[in-house]
């Protein structure tokens, strides 16, 4: 095959094609906030209901805030789902996460022992920092446009360059510093203006 040839979606096998459709769906929504979101909201709402069993003895985490855990993790989990299809509510989706992150702590075991606590608010951190990305341009086209913009912009000057044709004026010969002084202090009822 020569590297030159186009490519062509129907010439890649389908794990190929899969990969790439699914790299740029991920790539135009904050998928890594979503994840961390929803991964947090699984421990939340899961060890409020587990038990371990060791032999004979079982070991049960059940607290009475049972209820509340449950309705914390579904409700993270529901934003990290919202996060991966509505990237519109982001900044909503990433704030919502953190309360519910914090709130955690105190209702569901320390808020899934602190992995459903940190998981949540990395996600609710990324999904504030997150911001939609520009599509990418074809080369000639991107350097025309930049050719275009550097003509329309005017050329800006140094403040040195900016000052050198002109005079500054200097103090009258009226003017003293001590009565410049007074007449400012002093001037409309003894407010001062700046101008």
């Amino acid at each position: 095959m020569n590297p030159q040839s186009p490519v062509h979606a129907a010439d890649d096998h389908w794990l190929t094609v899969a990969r790439h459709t699914f790299s740029a769906w991920r790539g135009s929504r904050p998928f890594w906030a979503g994840l961390f979101t929803l991964l947090g909201g699984l421990p939340i709402a899961y060890f409020p209901y587990a038990d371990l069993r060791l032999g004979n003895v079982t070991l049960a985490m059940a607290t009475t805030g049972g209820a509340g855990a449950l309705i914390i993790g579904v409700l993270l989990i529901t934003l990290g789902l919202a996060l991966w299809f509505q990237q519109t509510i982001r900044v909503f989706a990433g704030v919502a996460a953190i309360l519910l992150a914090l709130v955690s702590i105190p209702v569901s075991n320390l808020g899934g022992f602190f992995i459903g606590f940190l998981s949540s608010l990395i996600g609710g951190a990324l999904a504030l920092s997150w911001a939609p990305g520009n599509p990418v341009e074809d080369e000639d086209e991107a350097a025309a446009d930049r050719d275009d913009e550097a003509d329309r912009q005017p050329v800006s000057l140094g403040k040195n360059d900016a000052m050198a044709g002109q005079v500054v004026p200097g103090q009258r010969e009226t003017e003293s510093p001590a009565h410049a002084s007074e007449t400012t202090a002093h001037a409309d009822g003894g407010r001062n203006s700046a101008g």
